[in-house]
């Protein structure tokens, strides 16, 4: 049994939940989010809880089960605090500037600069030249930014030059043996 899918979802003081049959609409002070129910899960609403249901034992209700407990709940922590992705560069030249709170200018070793628009419900912000912070209200939508924003340069082995997540060990390599 899904332990996850189990546990309640406490909605917190000014957050606003709407179940219309198979969408979920979740309304905080951040903003709104809405999302459609996968499979067969129900979700009822007792007072200030949420509570994911599935009608069968099947594996792949079970899997559904704790996946939409846990999409319901980032759902309801969007839009009390939000979420954010640090991103760290790395390299000698390599910086970061803002351009207002949706534009990213990157400048990665490249002959040209990399401009980077945000999608909506997604800012940016450059505490450091060398520091992206990516803030938005979906989980799913800041992971992939941050994620976009790495692949543009990853982190190589040899130097560990390139974007990296915060808190990210890059593996080093030995480079060439001396010449004996």
């Amino acid at each position: 049994m899904s332990r996850i899918g189990k546990a309640p979802i406490t909605v917190p003081a000014g957050v606003d939940v709407k179940l219309d049959g198979r969408n979920i609409s979740v309304k905080g002070p951040k903003g709104t989010l809405e999302r459609v129910i996968p499979g067969t899960i129900t979700i009822t609403q007792d007072g200030d809880t949420l509570v994911c249901e599935r009608p069968n034992d099947e594996n792949k209700t079970k899997a559904m089960h704790g996946l939409t407990r846990s999409l319901v709940n980032n759902m309801v922590i969007g839009v009390t605090e939000g979420f954010k992705k640090q991103l760290e560069i790395v390299g000698v030249g390599y910086r970061a500037e803002a351009q207002g709170p949706n534009a990213l200018r990157l400048n990665l070793g490249f002959s040209h600069s990399v401009d980077v628009k945000a999608p909506e419900g997604i800012s940016f912000e450059v505490p450091v030249q060398t520091q992206v912070v990516v803030l938005g209200i979906d989980k799913e939508v800041v992971g992939q930014v941050a994620a976009n924003i790495r692949s543009i340069r990853k982190p190589e082995p040899y130097k560990g030059k390139g974007v990296r997540y915060a808190g990210e060990r890059v593996l080093r390599k030995a480079g060439k043996a001396g010449k004996k």
